[in-house]
């Protein structure tokens, strides 16, 4: 046995005649120290790639815009020569005009004498009452020559020349050649810009042309607008014009009415605030327009242009702001806005256009001096708050939408923040945007932004809809008169809290405001309303066509068990609901075609690998603790040939499932509420699963090697380090799978304690004695049976000779089958991808309330 063991000992390693495997200490030590360099480069260079990539693009991108910047200021100047030019023009062509005239007049005056001396000499006696001939008639005659040389007026067809002329024009650019023309020209699909200093050169370019066109805008004449209307260069975004009656909203669980007979209508081109107090359902008549409104009865009806259509047939060019900031913390300003507008933006959009896109919301929320600064979480700095809100408004607005709903987007902003939100919105709104917003407690000099205003009362009901600039005098004439000094949308919102009394005059109380506003449209008056309704001497104008009592004061009260069968019944139908709004999807007639499925895995793909490599401190340490696991589980192990190290390979199963569950934990538990948001906008559930899920591949790959570098050679196993690392592979795959439906299922506290259980259970499970049958088909379900069958297995098949009695007894009394490593290796593939798929099942179905 000594000679067989020095004849199969390997370099580097030493064999001892007293042991039956050799010492591979030495290719631990060297494994180890390739892992710790590894790890240590990875650890302090994984932020230098991602800065050194984004300082080069921001050098072009400067460069690009002090281009852009100094063409324009030429574009100017030539503009004041030219102008110069024409007023110069203008007054040497009078001055000549004069001196020309005072010439003619010279020569007509002798001309006119000599004339009459002849005709006179000529004629004699026959003219009798000769006329004189006048300077009118010299000039429309023929007689008089023309000025030799050219007309003054010549000098005006020479600036008219140099102002038509587009090879001037073309030449102001300081770049002068064929790729500042592609530039500054319209762009053509035969020279489209792909570099990134010519792609920043076209969006800089045209940015600087629109800022020049709102300056000439402000002072336009009758002409100007004509030519503005008669452009159609400009894409034009398709119009959405939304219109409710009697819209109400009831939680069927409590049978509570939170929006009541809410009627108008949005229209496009408009801002639309929404106000009221705390509790007037601002937010849920935002969510029912946006079909947000999960787990309530909605009634009514809610037309989109006119028709009877689902709200989700156009998600496409929908945007919905939610009232927190939903941003990744990980990313910059311009990377979250960059992928949005990747995604969500026409695919039939070239590049150059997407970057314009990005370059005009960036420069109109003011966020260029924060352009490359990460937005930040809760434990690391980034940005301010004012800041993170309007790149929350960005992520909207960067995918162009025809309708954009914001809730509360004003809320933590300063009073100039909200202007410069205020003003993005007003440019979008000239677009012919539909804009609808909550707000709360607006200043003078943005309420004097809006165009329209909603104002809910409490319960849900309408107290006034329509222009803004009106409602003082709405009011004024039911005696409601605002005091001097005091902000009109906050005296307005006092009244509906029931703080401000309303004028003495007046004598009525804040609940009789719907009532009053319904009266004014003529609308009918809900039954439990016609009390307060009748005190206005108006009963003619009572319609009495809803005799139904909205808050069902027949209702008998419900027993303990009915109430909790409606609660489950209610649960159940969100669930249905939210299922088939996913799985069944409305017909689009947005007339948008958003990226397919595999370029927005690319874009996912790309944002993911970002994301990790800015974690990659977090991934070393996970590696540095799988390191330790292994090494103190490999030295605490002895290995035994009776059981071919089935005792150390039990607690690898068990440590290497519950370090890698916690770890896969962080890829979907962390990004609920963005996987949320990014879902409802219409981008691909299958293609943010399965950008996670590849970018994972990596530790699946990585981390086994990390483990057995230090297992392996502390134990020194009669199998190969290829077998340990496929099994190990196998189990790192299947256990991560689990993690995916464990993170998406339950909160995080919950599956972190799922993710240290479950792996001990199992394993004791699988390592009992399986007498009864029961519990043999239960361990069958469990994967550490498969994986620590495959290690051992792995292990036996190396025991030869005199060993194979010991080792067909061993597995016999395990219950293992030595032909049975495929088996293993294929179960444990096939519970990670059904692992998968029931968490990608779980992330569809389950969503926030």
């Amino acid at each position: 046995m000594g000679s067989t063991s020095e004849t199969r000992c390997f370099k580097l390693s030493s064999c001892n005649s007293n042991t039956a495997t050799p010492d591979m200490h030495v290719y631990g030590i060297m494994l180890i120290a390739a892992l710790s360099t590894l790890l240590l480069i990875i650890y302090n260079c994984s932020d230098q790639v991602l800065t050194t990539r984004e300082r080069r693009v921001a050098k072009s991108r400067e460069a690009a815009a002090r281009s852009a910047r100094t063409t324009a200021n030429a574009r100017q100047r030539w503009k004041l020569a030219k102008d110069a030019a024409k007023k110069g023009a203008t007054g040497l062509q009078t001055q000549l005009s004069h001196t020309f005239s005072r010439k003619k007049d010279a020569a007509n005056l002798e001309k006119i004498n000599i004339l009459n001396q002849t005709t006179s000499e000529a004629d004699g006696e026959l003219l009798l009452h000769p006329q004189p001939i006048t300077s009118n008639m010299v000039a429309s005659s023929s007689v008089v020559p023309k000025v030799k040389g050219k007309e003054p007026s010549g000098l005006m067809e020479i600036i008219h020349e140099i102002e038509n002329d587009p090879d001037i024009n073309d030449n102001l650019n300081i770049e002068i050649g064929t790729r500042d023309k592609s530039v500054t020209g319209n762009i053509s699909k035969e020279k489209q810009p792909h570099t990134h200093s010519q792609i920043f050169n076209y969006a800089y370019t045209q940015l600087e042309k629109e800022k020049a066109q709102q300056q000439e805008n402000k002072n336009l004449t009758f002409s100007g607008v004509i030519k503005m209307a008669a452009n159609t260069e400009k894409r034009k975004r398709p119009l959405v014009e939304i219109a409710f009656k009697d819209l109400t909203l009831t939680l069927k669980a409590q049978n509570k009415h939170i929006l009541r007979y809410v009627t108008g209508k949005i229209k496009p081109g408009r801002i639309t605030a929404v106000m009221g107090p705390s509790g007037a359902g601002k937010t849920t008549f935002l969510s029912a327009l946006a079909g947000k409104a999960f787990g309530c009865l909605v009634t009514g009806s809610i037309l989109i242009n006119g028709r009877n259509e689902s709200i989700h047939s156009f998600k496409k060019i929908i945007g919905f702001v939610p009232q927190d900031d939903v941003v990744h913390g990980n990313l910059t300003v311009e990377e979250n806005l960059w992928f949005n507008a990747q995604c969500r933006l026409s695919a039939d959009l070239s590049k150059p256009e997407k970057v314009l896109v990005v370059e005009r919301v960036i420069e109109f929320l003011g966020l260029q001096s924060v352009r490359n600064s990460l937005v930040g979480t809760v434990e690391k700095r980034g940005i301010s708050g004012g800041q993170r809100k309007r790149v929350n408004v960005g992520l909207e607005m960067v995918m162009e939408p025809s309708l954009l709903i914001l809730d509360e987007p004003t809320s933590g902003l300063d009073s100039a923040s909200s202007q410069l939100l205020l003003r993005a919105l007003r440019r979008e709104a000239l677009e012919g945007v539909n804009i609808c917003m909550v707000v709360h407690q607006p200043s003078y000099a943005l309420f004097k932004m809006f165009d329209d205003l909603i104002l809910l009362g409490k319960g849900g009901l309408t107290v006034y809809h329509g222009s803004a600039k009106q409602v003082e005098e709405y009011f004024s004439g039911l005696g409601i008169n605002i005091p001097e000094r005091i902000n009109p949308p906050d005296y307005l919102i006092d009244i509906l809290e029931g703080i401000a009394v309303p004028g003495g005059s007046s004598g009525f109380s804040y609940k009789e405001l719907p009532v009053r506003w319904m009266l004014h449209n003529g609308y009918p008056i809900p039954l439990d309303m016609r009390q307060n309704a009748e005190q206005f001497d108006m009963s003619q104008s009572i319609n009495s066509a809803n005799e139904i009592d909205p808050n069902g004061s027949g209702h008998v009260d419900k027993t303990f068990a009915g109430e909790l069968w409606q609660d489950v019944r209610s649960n159940v139908e969100l669930q249905g609901q939210k299922i088939r709004l996913n799985f069944f999807k409305s017909k689009d007639l947005s007339n948008r075609k958003n990226p397919g499925l595999f370029k927005q895995y690319k874009y996912f793909l790309k944002r993911v690998g970002k994301q990790r490599l800015r974690e990659a401190r977090i991934q070393a340490i996970d590696y540095l603790i799988l390191l330790l696991a292994g090494a103190c589980l490999g030295f605490l192990t002895k290995a035994s040939d009776q059981t071919f190290g089935a005792a150390g390979y039990t607690y690898t199963v068990i440590a290497v499932s519950l370090l890698c569950k916690i770890a896969a934990l962080r890829s979907f538990s962390l990004d609920k509420l963005h996987y949320w948001r990014e879902s409802d906008s219409g981008m691909s559930s299958l293609a943010y699963f399965l950008s996670k899920d590849t970018i994972d591949h990596f530790n699946t790959v990585i981390k086994p090697v990390v483990y057995l570098s230090m297992f392996y050679f502390y134990t020194n196993p009669r199998s190969t380090f290829a077998d340990n690392y496929v099994v190990l592979l196998c189990l790192v795959y299947c256990v991560t799978g689990i993690a995916y439906a464990l993170a998406i299922f339950f909160e995080p506290g919950a599956a972190q304690l799922w993710s240290v259980l479950l792996p001990v259970v199992l394993t004791l499970i699988a390592t009992q004695s399986q007498d009864s049958k029961i519990l043999k088909e239960i361990a069958n379900l469990c994967y550490s049976k498969w994986a620590l069958q495959a290690f051992v297995i792995a292990n036996a098949e190396r025991y030869q000779g005199v060993w194979l009695i010991s080792r067909c007894g061993s597995l016999m009394k395990s219950g293992y089958n030595l032909h049975d490593w495929s088996l293993c290796i294929s179960i444990l593939i096939l519970m990670g991808v059904i692992a998968r798929a029931i968490a990608f099942f779980c992330m569809v179905t389950f969503q926030k309330k």
